[in-house]
């Protein structure tokens, strides 16, 4: 107990939390885990309550007027924890030749800082730098502490609270820091190792296997690679390699895929945002942006409802645009044919064909096929060919991970995320105060997590309003539950490290709100408008 105390009266000490609104003393009011894109943009939007005073707190004519000095330090009452050593999640991670966007910028950036940026698909480096500019623009940065991660958290009834555990790397420390409210904000994936399948005498391999969740400084100039896989990273590191993305150039590459994906050419660049806010035009540079987001939403659900309804017609159609871009390359259009339907798994975009353009070069390939073994100098086939390498990289997916690892815990017994159903894919059933975040399987990530972000502060307002402590969502009985699908928040999605991951994710049902639309239209009316309170979203003081 007193090891208890100690820690917490260096944490006060630390982190020098501001005193709740609430009758139980807390350290913070929201504790956000995780410092991406959905971390940062959750800060922002709770550091945009500031001139309503604390997620919209008001006075009782009891109270004392607070001074707006007063109102401003309790609107900044949220602290962001971060594992790595900077924000950023995914494009911090991922360093590898070529790493993009696989969704367009301008739905993939915040609706509320346009993003200005030419690329379609923009370039890992590019997003870290918007996300590092909006934290510092919105005064989020001082609210962030590096290398603290979250352990465990566990929720008290008795004091209407959760306890987090953290450890900071930096000097081995471990205490704890209490919130009212607690955000994951940590993506689905496992930072530490991605999916990695260990394959028939790989120890005999001379040469370099590394894995692009931990790519750092790898030399493959005029070397022969194979890169193992067939999604989106696969597909990103081909061209770059052959591209000299890096100041380097491989004397030839080789996507070794066990099955085909789907695959989509667009442009490279979009200079609309450009026009619309040029000097004689009536709109603002914000209003250009708004304006040019809607049209992409609706061409991305769009182009999913067609998909959905009418996937012969969706499959032919993306099947004569990889046979257009494979003409005169000798490459047969059915690497690029699976046999399951469009949005069945995520369909890959490659910004000015340049995937297709390097595959009509002479320094890279692509081979449909199983691995028999590893040899002392690449790949055997189980169709009997050889594949020379002197590096193969492992593009074989990731390993899915719910709140960065955390173990949770309600009144001392462990909750297990994934035997739970989600809440409007926001809230988890069961589980007081705790929202995580998802985004979309089909379409840009920000644009659910952002709606998500402002459905958070709606709710912590709503209770603030009516002086509630707790919000859980519970189904309304057990038939309900009972309704509860095998499919998981990510929806049908069929992607390998989905179904490796069941049991991680949480669940959703077959009816509102249980149900997961992957809709943004229906999403936005549900989080942005319709009324907080309803018949499973239970409130107590």
């Amino acid at each position: 107990m007193l090891d208890m105390t100690v820690a917490k009266q260096a944490v006060k000490k630390r982190f020098k939390p501001q005193a709740a609104l609430s009758d139980t003393s807390v350290d913070y009011e929201v504790l956000i885990i995780g410092a991406g894109i959905a971390g940062i943009g959750m800060a922002c939007r709770l550091q945009q309550q500031k001139h309503k005073g604390l997620f919209g707190h008001k006075n009782s004519g009891k109270q004392k007027r607070k001074s707006s000095k007063q109102q401003q330090k309790s609107a900044q009452r949220f602290l962001v924890l971060e594992k790595r050593a900077d924000l950023g999640g995914t494009w911090d991670l991922f360093t590898y030749p070529g790493i993009r966007s696989d969704s367009d910028a301008l739905t993939f950036g915040y609706s509320f800082r346009p993003w200005l940026n030419h690329r379609i698909l923009a370039k890992g480096g590019d997003i870290k730098n918007y996300i590092a500019d909006t934290a510092r623009d919105f005064g989020i940065s001082e609210h962030i502490r590096y290398q603290h991660e979250v352990q465990q958290l566990s929720w008290s009834s008795s004091h209407q609270q959760w306890t987090a555990m953290v450890k900071n790397h930096a000097s081995g420390e471990v205490f704890t820091v209490t919130a009212k409210f607690v955000v994951g904000a940590t993506g689905y994936y496992d930072y530490e190792q991605g999916y990695r399948p260990s394959f028939n005498k790989e120890a005999d391999f001379q040469g370099e296997i590394i894995h692009p969740q931990h790519w750092q400084n790898v030399d493959y100039d005029d070397k022969k690679v194979v890169i193992i896989g067939s999604g989106a990273t696969a597909m990103t590191l081909l061209p770059a390699m052959v591209n000299e993305e890096d100041g380097q150039c491989v004397q030839h590459v080789t996507m070794l895929q066990r099955s085909p994906t789907y695959v989509a050419s667009v442009p490279g660049d979009d200079y609309a945002l450009d026009w619309l806010s040029a000097k004689f035009s009536p709109l603002s540079k914000q209003q250009a942006y708004t304006l040019l987001r809607t049209r992409n939403v609706l061409i991305q659900q769009g182009t999913y409802r067609a998909a959905i309804l009418a996937p012969k017609l969706m499959k032919a159609l993306l099947k004569r645009g990889v046979k257009t871009e494979l003409k005169g390359s000798g490459i047969d259009v059915a690497h690029f044919v699976p046999d399951y339907n469009p949005w069945d798994q995520r369909i890959c975009a490659v910004p000015d064909s340049d995937l297709f353009n390097a595959l009509h070069s002479e320094r890279a390939g692509v081979v449909t096929d199983q691995i028999s073994h590893f040899t002392e100098t690449g790949i055997m086939l189980e169709s009997g060919k050889h594949l020379d390498a002197d590096i193969i990289v492992t593009a074989t997916g990731l390993k899915l991970q719910m709140l960065g690892g955390a173990s949770l815990y309600i009144d001392g017994q462990p909750v297990k995320v994934g035997e739970r159903m989600t809440y409007k894919a926001v809230l988890v059933e069961g589980v007081p105060n705790m929202a995580v975040m998802f985004g979309y399987i089909n379409a840009s990530w920000t644009l659910k997590v952002d709606l998500a972000s402002q459905y958070v502060v709606r709710l912590l307002d709503y209770m603030q309003t009516h002086r509630y402590q707790i919000a859980m969502p519970q189904a309304e009985s057990k038939n309900e539950k009972a309704q509860a699908q095998s499919d998981t928040v990510m929806g049908a999605l069929s992607s390998g490290y989905v179904k490796r991951a069941q049991h991680e994710l949480p669940k959703q049902g077959d009816i509102y709100p249980w149900r997961v639309t992957n809709n943004y239209l229906s999403d936005r009316i549900m989080l942005k408008h319709r009324k907080i309170k309803d018949d499973w979203l239970r409130f107590s003081r």
